[in-house]
């Protein structure tokens, strides 16, 4: 029997527990987290675990060759967010990529001024800040060795899994990406097919890489024999990656931005991770009021999808690496007055960026759409965890390569999956996001949190691209505006913004009310989409001591306690 993931037959009910809580996309994994926090470890020792584990049983969406962030909130009152993702390799400047890609016959263009950067191959990988992000998050926050936080993933890579039904689905676009044999093996039953569901798996070569991580630590991943496998990986292809771009890289733990929403203080990763987004689109949705209505009331969707839609074109034009280039307070209330002050009855068209705490025209959104904004996959999966603790922690967990399964390379025969993070760079010599040496990419991924009141606080996201900060606003919305108990706060049907300006829309969404048809006459193109591309979206709360979790019903998850 196929599966059929466009349907929603099941339900579920708000997980409550009194001592911890896990929430994310497979069983297995969430299994993995709380045995670790039933054995006494803490939030982030079970974040690790879980991590871990899912680059084993959903390896479609994460991987040792990806980045991981945090967003958490401690015991002791601590809130703080941990940032493992790499830049571009040394040698990768804008001239030699756009030499490079010149040369490749399978790129379009034929001189370096007609080339983009690709969405797949050698160019795309940027240092993975996995394994570091891990071992970083284990010493700084956990009470438990990385070593062992491993060794469930080990042994479901070792020993084998049966594949769930979703996963199943997003492994058959291994079959067409992996070209190489050392990939197609790593990863393609006989090197040949995807697994179906339920068919039990086992990942070896990916199980001998994290038990050299867990015997000599994350630094194999970055100077030792994994290094010169991933370096020797992209060099081969064309790409410019050294053993020297692995070894300089290290975590960081930067400091959160924030906004209040209606009283709630939500908090998100600043740049060059797309947060202020998230930031700026709920404070657009405050000015606009579009909380003061029902949740099924066109008025208040429209509101809420025009903020969305302002939030993505200013972050999409200035959003990168801060370390390049300066980026403008996009979560300043008075700056989201003004971006509110342009909405009106109908949907805004052509919509430009805007030109935050400056005096320059043509600010409210009314000009041409800007021409270099760069062009990833707006549909990119990753995973996401959320877990809390007896003691108060809560953590927001993610961990991707941006496009499933990444740039198409498996470095040697280690099992690492190279992420195609680059490929949101720009060759535009104007961009703020174009290319340089060391610098890092515009990031979709960002973990959240919420402090609801004095004591209650929750860990939180939405994985998938471009929803993720969507998501965020929709999340929020249900919860404060709507007073949705959390798991039917990631059960109601979803929208997204799109890059073509469409405003898409799962089937459910308009079963009754003719929502679709209202919307459209307010001049929004609405389009009804599967409901793999509305997101996948994870919450843990604690509330005065007391925990509850939800799990997104578009994937195979589950949210668990004891």
């Amino acid at each position: 029997m196929d599966p059929d993931p466009d349907r929603f037959d099941s339900r579920r009910s708000t997980l409550h527990a009194p001592r911890g809580a896990v929430a994310t996309s497979q069983p297995l994994a969430a299994r993995a987290g709380l045995a670790v926090l039933e054995d006494g470890g803490n939030a982030f020792d079970a974040a690790v675990a879980t991590a871990a584990a899912l680059n084993v049983v959903e390896p479609t969406s994460t991987g040792l060759g990806g980045d991981v962030f945090a967003l958490y909130h401690t015991a002791d009152g601590e809130v703080g967010a941990m940032r493992a993702c790499g830049g571009a390799p040394a040698d990768a400047t804008r001239e030699s990529v756009r030499r490079a890609l010149a040369d490749d016959p399978d790129v379009d263009g034929d001189t370096p001024g007609e080339v983009e950067m690709p969405m797949l191959g050698p160019h795309t990988v940027t240092v993975p800040g996995t394994a570091r992000g891990w071992e970083a998050t284990a010493r700084k926050l956990g009470t438990r060795p990385l070593g062992e936080l491993l060794q469930p993933a080990i042994r479901y890579a070792s020993e084998g899994y049966p594949v769930s039904e979703v996963i199943s689905g997003h492994w058959s676009a291994a079959e067409g990406l992996f070209e190489d044999r050392n990939a197609r093996e790593a990863y393609l039953i006989d090197g040949e097919r995807a697994p179906g569901p339920g068919e039990r798996v086992r990942l070896p070569r990916l199980a001998a890489s994290m038990r050299a991580i867990a015997d000599e630590g994350a630094d194999v991943v970055y100077e030792g024999e994994i290094a010169e496998q991933i370096a020797a990986e992209v060099q081969s292809a064309g790409g410019f990656l050294r053993v020297e771009d692995l070894a300089a890289f290290e975590p960081e733990f930067p400091d959160p931005v924030s906004t209040t929403y209606h009283g709630t203080e939500v908090y998100e990763l600043p740049p060059n991770n797309q947060g202020l987004i998230a930031l700026e689109a709920l404070n657009v949705a405050e000015a606009l009021g579009a909380g003061d209505y029902e949740p099924d009331d066109p008025e208040g969707l429209h509101r809420y999808a025009e903020a969305t839609k302002l939030a993505f074109h200013d972050g999409h034009r200035y959003i990168t690496d801060p370390s390049y280039e300066d980026v403008p307070d996009l979560a300043s209330k008075a700056y989201a007055e003004e971006r509110a002050a342009t909405v009106g009855d109908r949907a805004l068209q052509d919509v430009s960026f805007g030109v935050p705490d400056t005096s320059a025209e043509d600010s409210a959104g009314g000009g041409p759409a800007d021409p270099r904004e760069p062009d990833p996959p707006e549909d990119a999966d990753t995973v996401l965890l959320c877990v809390g603790d007896a003691e108060g922690n809560v953590v927001s967990y993610i961990n991707s390569r941006f496009a499933g399964f990444g740039s198409g390379l498996v470095a040697g025969d280690t099992g690492i999956a190279l992420q195609n993070r680059g490929a949101s760079f720009s060759l535009d010599d104007d961009h703020p996001n174009r290319l340089a040496p060391g610098k890092r990419p515009f990031h979709t991924l960002v973990p959240a949190v919420a402090r609801f009141g004095a004591d209650d606080w929750a860990a939180f996201g939405v994985m998938g691209g471009y929803m993720q900060p969507q998501g965020h606003l929709q999340v929020i919305a249900n919860v404060v505006d709507h007073g949705m108990p959390l798991q039917r706060a990631l059960d109601r049907p979803r929208w997204r913004y799109r890059e073509d300006g469409s405003l898409a829309v799962e089937e459910r969404f308009d079963v009754d009310d003719r929502l679709a048809t209202k919307l459209a006459r307010k001049g929004h193109d609405v389009r009804v989409l599967p409901p793999s591309l509305f997101g996948g979206a994870q919450i843990v709360r604690n509330d005065g001591g007391t925990l509850s979790a939800a799990t997104e019903p578009r994937k195979g998850g589950v949210a668990i306690g004891y």
